[in-house]
């Protein structure tokens, strides 16, 4: 049986004007298909589009071309119809911080044109949803960044949305405040059967949440599919990562690498500066595709020894969504 489709997009382009004048292509005719109860992750480095994507989905952006429809509902002709189907959980914090956990939500609750019992109902049901019904009482300026993070989910909530947009919501939070705010996404989709848009640059944040993932880079979807799909793409090889500091690559090793029998690839990353402004060195690392890593690291190894370079670190990454991302590109999701 056919899934419903909640959110389509057809064609979405997105051109900015630089103050001299030069155009930026930022998204490149972006089409897309969000099914009704899913979580569907656009996952992608910083400046891939993802956000620029979004925001022309939920109407903050106009599109240069192309639409986009929410429950039917085109987001440039009938914008109103489909934002009222529609909760935003912005990145940066889009509360007032003098006020309390409570006012908040209910001052946004009559935004969204909430009143009377219907308003103090919806404000105790996300204040639970959220766990924060025993800080409601108190100023958000108070609350620590994810505890402001999860009241920002609740104002996204309040009118009972169709479809709930998150950018990156985890950024800048403590482990904990992360983990609960993906456990409120999963609960999203398992006890409300709503549908989520999330964006975020963390692979493994894709991989545990989504139903589907839409891999974005340079304004386009490159790859899109459930994870299992998309790993596939890359098949059963484990992926060798060899932090080799700020050392240069030199003698052929890397032909030398792809010569081991099991190897199919062996990319090397120099060791860069971080920025102008900055003067911390990125180490350089050696990625070696191979069908059955554990067993040709030892000769990965040796070789790397013999061709004078010191080895400061050695993981083993079985298949996932960065493999995906960089064989895709030919460059690691968080460059």
């Amino acid at each position: 049986m056919p899934q419903e489709t909640l959110v389509e997009a057809r064609g979405l382009t997105k051109t900015f004007r630089r103050a001299d004048g030069t155009e930026v292509l930022a998204v490149q005719g972006i089409d897309l298909d969000i099914h009704k109860g899913e979580v569907f992750s656009m996952l992608g480095p910083n400046g891939a589009g993802k956000t620029t994507t979004i925001s022309m989905i939920s109407g903050l952006l106009a599109p240069t071309s192309g639409d986009a429809k929410i429950g039917g509902y085109s987001i440039t002709k009938q914008p109103m119809e489909a934002k009222k189907l529609l909760g935003v959980v912005p990145q940066e914090i889009a509360l007032y911080p003098m006020l309390t956990a409570r006012q908040n939500l209910e001052f946004f609750g009559k935004m969204y044109g909430l009143g009377g019992k219907e308003l103090a109902a919806s404000v105790d049901e996300v204040l639970d949803f959220t766990d924060l019904r025993d800080r409601a009482k108190d100023r958000v300026e108070t609350f620590s960044g994810g505890m402001k993070r999860r009241v920002n989910i609740g104002v996204g909530l309040l009118h009972k949305p169709r479809l709930v947009y998150m950018d990156e919501p985890t950024v800048g939070v403590d482990p904990q405040s992360r983990r609960r705010i993906l456990d409120t996404v999963i609960r999203l989709r398992e006890e409300r059967n709503m549908t989520v848009l999330y964006t975020t640059h963390l692979m493994e944040e894709a991989q545990e949440l989504s139903n589907r993932v839409g891999i974005v880079d340079m304004g386009k979807v490159i790859a899109l599919g459930t994870v299992g799909e998309l790993i596939q793409q890359v098949g059963e090889e484990d992926r060798l990562v060899l932090n080799i500091g700020h050392q240069e690559l030199h003698n052929g090793l890397l032909e030398r690498l792809q010569g081991i029998e099991g190897v199919t690839r062996a990319l090397y990353d120099a060791p860069t500066q971080l920025s102008e402004t900055n003067d911390a060195i990125q180490n350089g690392k050696i990625t070696i595709y191979a069908k059955r890593g554990r067993k040709a690291l030892p000769q990965v190894i040796q070789l790397t020894n013999e061709a004078g370079l010191e080895i400061v670190s050695v993981e083993v990454r079985e298949p996932d969504l960065e493999a995906v991302f960089l064989q895709l590109t030919g460059r690691a999701l968080r460059d």
